[in-house]
């Protein structure tokens, strides 16, 4: 696999550095106020009128004021319960049943009324599907595309265990961004992500690329789980040489004390650092932050769109 090599950048603090804090006592730059513009209140009505579940409520994401005060949201298809058992994910693990074929043109219609300026559509993974659900993503983008044609479209999709022609069938329905997370370090995955393989995601994203080239290619991970500052630049390299556009590095925050714990926080300079380096390889659109979630600034992020 090709890598792409690294720029020499001072930094202000290594990643070695930021000791681990005691169990509920996150440092000060890890808070946030509470969500209360106009648009965010807005928004929070019309989605329980419409009786939308939004992945920005359920994993209490602390940008949620800030992203529906841009009009953007984050909302979950394919069900409530994922086939894999990741150590940093909430989200229900068991045998999911059935499947709702209506749903995309539903979520259509209910973002419609709603006025979204910018939709993320993510998933469980359901590797009980032979498509992992590639035709459910597909119809969603397509039924968007027919009600709510100026709202952007990025679509956040499992690894569909290496089956190509799922992503095909994604890629033909040309969201605005293709995003698959990468999550982690490979050294990490057996204890983060058990059921994925590194260099699989890596070649997700190749083949994205290839497919669609005008579809911004994206990807992120989370920091704070125990990898090297070495080895995040790599991953960063790795990324970029599969032609990944947009790149998202936040602090990982242990939802549940069943979930994997928190190594370390890494302190605002580090991630400022890692910002410039993550430029210097060539990606179009960098977020790097404490708080930076997969979906942060995500209409900002689409060819085209003014970084701000």
């Amino acid at each position: 696999m090709a890598t792409l090599p690294l720029p020499i950048v001072p930094r202000t603090t290594p990643l070695s550095a930021c000791a681990p804090a005691p169990r509920g006592n996150r440092p000060s730059w890890l808070k946030v106020r509470f969500p209360n513009g106009s648009n965010f209140n807005e928004l929070k009505t019309l989605m329980r009128e419409q009786d939308l579940h939004t992945i920005c409520e359920e994993a209490l994401c602390p940008n949620i004021g800030e992203c529906w005060e841009n009009r953007t949201a984050t909302f979950l298809i394919l069900g409530e319960i994922c086939t894999r058992n990741c150590g940093f994910c909430s989200v229900i693990t068991g045998r999911p049943t059935g499947l709702d074929l209506d749903e995309p043109r539903r979520l259509a219609e209910a973002v419609e009324r709603i006025g979204l300026r910018h939709i993320v559509i993510t998933s469980v993974t359901r590797d009980d599907l032979p498509d992992g659900g590639a035709a459910i993503f597909a119809e969603t983008i397509r039924q968007l595309r027919e009600r709510v044609p100026d709202c952007g479209i990025e679509v956040l999709i499992p690894d569909f265990q290496g089956n190509w022609d799922a992503l095909k069938t994604v890629m033909e329905a040309r969201p605005d961004i293709l995003n698959h997370n990468i999550e982690t370090v490979p050294r990490l995955y057996n204890r983060v992500r058990p059921k994925a393989i590194y260099t699989q995601s890596l070649e997700l994203l190749k083949r994205a690329k290839d497919l669609a080239p005008e579809v911004a290619s994206k990807s992120g991970l989370m920091v704070g789980l125990g990898e090297e500052r070495e080895e995040v630049l790599q991953t960063f390299s790795d990324l970029r040489a599969s032609s990944v556009d947009v790149l998202t590095v936040g602090q990982y925050l242990r939802p549940t004390m069943k979930h994997l714990p928190v190594e370390r926080y890494v302190d605002p300079a580090e991630f400022a650092d890692m910002k410039t380096i993550a430029y210097g390889l060539g990606y179009r659109h960098v977020e790097s932050g404490p708080l930076v979630r997969s979906s942060y600034h995500a209409h900002e992020q689409v060819p085209g769109a003014s970084n701000g």
